[in-house]
């Protein structure tokens, strides 16, 4: 990735969730996780997110990682200082909004997803009312999991495939 240009994994992504408003279907929860090995990468993604949603308000996409703040107070304040302008209304900026109504399109990195599956705060991306959805999950840069952290990788997806019912 890096190109700028959507990319191609997107395309599938995004006629889901059209197709789901179409059909009046389109409520909060995760349908898309997409998986980065470090928070660069994903900050970059959402840059192009950004762009790419700007005008589909009802499509909402948001970065879980350790950077992400906690409260929405504090995320927009810091965003503000970052970017110099507001978030969109369907970005998801801090990790209450996120266990308030999971995004649609959710980024992190392999290690923040592994605490999202073991704290019980966090479950709300995995079990209830929101966690019924999944549909894709995107691995960027797949090619740097190797040897005993493409174990570790493995062994995280299937639990995660198990947790939201794929497996």
């Amino acid at each position: 990735t890096g190109s700028g240009k959507t990319e191609s994994f997107m395309i599938p992504i995004l006629n889901e969730l059209i197709r789901e408003r179409e059909q009046g279907e389109l409520n909060p929860g995760v349908r898309a996780l997409l998986l980065y090995p470090m928070n660069a990468l994903a900050n970059d993604q959402m840059k192009r997110l950004r762009s790419l949603l700007e005008n589909e308000s009802d499509i909402t996409f948001g970065i879980y990682t350790g950077e992400t703040e906690n409260y929405e107070e504090n995320a927009s304040e810091k965003f503000f200082r970052m970017h110099g302008k507001r978030p969109l209304p369907n970005e998801i900026i801090s990790r209450d909004r996120m266990k308030e109504a999971p995004p649609h399109i959710l980024l992190t990195n392999y290690a923040m997803l592994e605490y999202l599956m073991l704290r019980p705060e966090d479950s709300v991306f995995f079990e209830g009312e929101y966690s019924n959805s999944w549909k894709f999950i995107v691995i960027d840069e797949a090619h740097t999991y190797t040897g005993a952290k493409g174990i570790e990788m493995s062994m995280l997806l299937a639990r995660l495939k198990n947790t939201i019912g794929l497996s």
